[in-house]
């Protein structure tokens, strides 16, 4: 009869180096996935200029009512109007009237700082930047595509869907306000 011989003993090899030598083998590949993996994942954090647009603050003290401050905030204008005493009584006079995104003017300030609406300055259409005091209800006209919105950012013609969006802001001073 032929005798059976084991492999790993005609080579010399111990089944114990072997194991390890895989296991080392796992472990740096382990290791340079992880190494080449790293670089992908951390490109998706956001950048710092982006934190940094966060939330900013912004004085107010300077605007006079009947005029708008423009700021960038996190790409897109934000209109900060001093609304007028007339402005204020013409929205709220309209607070039941038929909307398409039905809003009172109290809704869309802050308790106490009626005088500052405070709005995205994108229309709800199709992105574009509307230009204050040219519609039919005193507040502002989308040139692009017709949307007319009142004092208070209510759309009343046109095609957009909604009102002008109210970013997150709260005042931080008598004038100072922080925005987003």
């Amino acid at each position: 009869m032929a005798e059976t011989v084991n492999a790993h003993e005609t080579h010399g090899e111990d089944p114990s180096r072997r194991d390890f030598i895989h296991i080392a083998t796992m472990a740096t590949g382990a290791v340079g996935v992880a190494a080449v993996a790293w670089p992908f994942i951390d490109q998706m954090n956001p950048s710092a200029d982006t934190l940094a647009l966060a939330s900013i603050e912004q004085d107010i003290g300077k605007v006079a009512p009947g005029q708008q401050l423009v700021v960038k905030w996190r790409g897109k204008p934000v209109f900060v109007r001093h609304r007028t005493p007339a402005e204020i009584a013409a929205s709220v006079k309209d607070d039941h009237a038929e909307m398409r995104d039905p809003a009172s003017d109290a809704s869309r300030t802050k308790p106490g700082k009626q005088e500052w609406l405070i709005v995205i300055g994108v229309c709800t259409h199709l992105g574009c930047v509307p230009n204050f005091g040219t519609g039919d209800y005193g507040g502002w006209f989308c040139p692009c595509h017709g949307s007319v919105y009142d004092t208070a950012g209510r759309i009343r013609k046109g095609p957009a869907p909604r009102n002008l969006e109210l970013p997150s802001y709260e005042f931080t001073g008598p004038t100072k306000v922080k925005i987003g």
